[in-house]
């Protein structure tokens, strides 16, 4: 079961963990595996002041398994194919820099209406 969960962090508006660059929309994520779910946690502060989004999965960090259900859920969750969303950083962490294909206005407005329902 996909969800989105209430986060412990309130983000102000503009804080948002994903920025702009040129056709694409790049986020900062933060992803849990062996979850008992597939969900969207919200948005976090990390002890740096950074802002990532809290993802937690069902697979397993091996493999790939765990990149790859990020991948699958973010593309399900906003309505873009799969192969729109590329792990740039952070294949063998937890800290993923992950790159979205696509209208970049789109995305963000998107994703801006997943963080409201959070």
């Amino acid at each position: 079961m996909d969800t989105v969960t209430n986060s412990r962090f309130e983000p102000r508006s503009g804080d948002v963990p994903w920025s702009l660059r040129g056709n694409d929309l790049v986020m900062s994520v933060r992803l849990t595996p062996n979850g008992s779910c597939d969900a969207i946690d919200g948005i976090a502060r990390l002890s740096d002041g950074r802002l990532v989004l809290k993802v937690r999965v069902r697979a397993v960090p091996e493999d790939g398994k765990a990149n790859e259900s990020l991948r699958r859920l973010l593309a399900k969750t906003l309505g873009i194919p799969a192969r729109a969303v590329r792990l740039e950083r952070g294949a063998a962490g937890r800290m993923k820099i992950l790159c979205l294909q696509g209208d970049p206005a789109s995305l963000a407005g998107r994703l801006e209406r997943l963080r409201s329902a959070v």
